[in-house]
C-alpha cells in the first residue's frame, strides 16, 4: 500500500530574517555562507494511510517548515517528498487535491454565522448547490457546535468555536490529508481539550490522514500514533505513542521532555527519553 507522505533526505534552507512575503535577500551584506540558516537537514520519515503523525519540537525545530514542504508551498532544496505516491515538486496539483489544511489563525468573518462562513469557504473550494447549506450545518454538528450557535453571528463566540468552524472548512474538501500546524494554539484548557477529542474523532470516524506540529509531548501523546522528535531541523528520533507512554513517569513530564529537545539537560540524553 502507498504511503500518506514519504519523507526521503529532505534539506532546506533559508537566508536569516527570511519571509515568504519577501522574495530579494535580506542580508546582502553577509556572505552566502553567513546569510543561510538550515530549516530541515536530512529529515526521513513515512505516514501510513489513516493514522496521525506529530512532529514534535520546541519553535525553530523545523516542524512549520516540513509542513510546508508537505503541503506544496514551499519546495525542498535536496530530497523529495510523496503524497500518496505523488511527488510535491513535479506533481504539485495532483498533491493539492488529496489535503487540506487547518491554518494557524481561524479567519473567520465574525459578522457572519458559522453555516455563512462554511457555505463562503465552499465556493473558494469551487463547491456550489443547492446541498452545500445541508453539508455545512452537518459538519459543524458532526463537529459538536450547538444547534443554536450554528446560524448566530460569531462576534460573540469563543476562541473554541471559531476553532471549530476553521476545522469545518478545512474538511469541507474531504481531505485524504489534513495538516494542522499547533492546532490548539490560544485555545484556553478546556476548548483544548475538546478540540483535541474532535481531532481524534476525525480521525476514527473517518479514517483520514492527519499530520500535525506541536510543542506540547503530553498532546502529542494523547492524539498521535507516531511521533517524530524534532530539533534543529533534524529529526532525532521516530517513535511510536506506546514508546513514549513507557517512559518513566519523571521523564514524560513535558518540561523534562522539552528541556531534552532543547539540550537543557545534560544529564539525560534524547537516546534515553525516547528509546
Amino acid at each position: 500500500m502507498v504511503h500518506a507522505i514519504t519523507a526521503d533526505k529532505v534539506y532546506k534552507r533559508f537566508d536569516k530574517g527570511y519571509s515568504p512575503l519577501q522574495k530579494h535577500k535580506l542580508n546582502p551584506g553577509l556572505p552566502s555562507n553567513e546569510s543561510m540558516v538550515v530549516a530541515l537537514d536530512q529529515a526521513s520519515f513515512k505516514v501510513e494511510q489513516g493514522e496521525i503523525f506529530g512532529l514534535l519540537g520546541a519553535s525553530g525545530a523545523g516542524k512549520s517548515t516540513l509542513l510546508r514542504l508537505v503541503s506544496t508551498l514551499l519546495i525542498p532544496d535536496k530530497g523529495e517528498i510523496q503524497v500518496f505516491g505523488f511527488d510535491t515538486v513535479r506533481e504539485p496539483v495532483q498533491v493539492q487535491r488529496l489535503i487540506n489544511q487547518l491554518p494557524a489563525e481561524t479567519n473567520c468573518f465574525k459578522k457572519l454565522s458559522p453555516v455563512e462562513n462554511l457555505i463562503y469557504a465552499a465556493r473558494l473550494f469551487g463547491i456550489y448547490g443547492e446541498d452545500t447549506r445541508y453539508q455545512a450545518e452537518e459538519i459543524l454538528l458532526r463537529l459538536g457546535l450547538a444547534v443554536g450557535s450554528i446560524n448566530q453571528p460569531m462576534d460573540d463566540m469563543p476562541a473554541g468555536v471559531h476553532a471549530i468552524v476553521a476545522m469545518a472548512k478545512a474538511l469541507l474538501s474531504y481531505p485524504k490529508l489534513l495538516l494542522m500546524d499547533e492546532p490548539t494554539r490560544g485555545l484556553d484548557p478546556t476548548s483544548k481539550t475538546e478540540f483535541l477529542r474532535i481531532i481524534k474523532k476525525i480521525n476514527q470516524d473517518t479514517g483520514m490522514t492527519i499530520l500535525l506540529t506541536t510543542r506540547d509531548p503530553e498532546q502529542a501523546e494523547f492524539l498521535c500514533d507516531h511521533i517524530a522528535l524534532m530539533k534543529n531541523g533534524k529529526i532525532l528520533a521516530l517513535e511510536t505513542t506506546a514508546s513514549l507512554r513507557q517512559m518513566p513517569p519523571q521523564l514524560r513530564r513535558k518540561p523534562v521532555l522539552l528541556d531534552v529537545i532543547n539540550n537543557r539537560s545534560e544529564n539525560i540524553p534524547v537516546e534515553v527519553v525516547m528509546g
